[in-house]
């Protein structure tokens, strides 16, 4: 009897000890090069009143990620179009955007300017997200301009 709690005894060991071995290797790979986890990157999704203010500063750079269409029958005053549909959204962001100057983006109800925030992020960008889109902006009264 002794002779079998023994080999019970050993073999929890032996899985305690690959169980340890696996979950270190698993943290190697999901680092990056600095041997650090790195998070990923990430944007602020704000209401309404806090992305109004945001925007009034002339430094931040608006982007309107909506289809050529939406954004034609009205969009945020001082918007710029960058439709994060077309497959060179990227490329056409990094050409218009300045990665030193904070980017504020907004889509019909804030699931694609989300999508853009993170590509946007990924790039380096320091990102802000209007919640709920053009609809909440609507909704609070808040004019948009053709």
């Amino acid at each position: 009897m002794l002779i079998l709690l023994m080999i019970g005894i050993k073999k929890l060991i032996l899985i305690a000890i690959v169980t340890i071995i696996a979950v270190s290797c698993a943290r190697i790979f999901s680092k990056g090069t600095t041997g650090k986890a790195e998070p990923l990157p990430s944007f602020a999704t704000v209401g309404v009143e806090e992305f109004q203010t945001f925007i009034a500063d002339d430094f931040v750079q608006l982007v309107d990620v909506r289809e050529p269409e939406e954004f034609e029958e009205g969009h945020i005053v001082g918007a710029v179009l960058i439709d994060v549909n077309e497959q060179d959204f990227l490329e056409k962001a990094l050409a218009t955007l300045d990665k030193q100057r904070p980017v504020a983006v907004y889509c019909r109800s804030g699931r694609r300017s989300a999508r853009a925030a993170s590509m946007l992020a990924s790039q380096g960008f320091k990102v802000t997200n209007l919640g709920g889109g053009v609809l909440a902006w609507q909704d609070l009264g808040k004019a948009l301009v053709k």
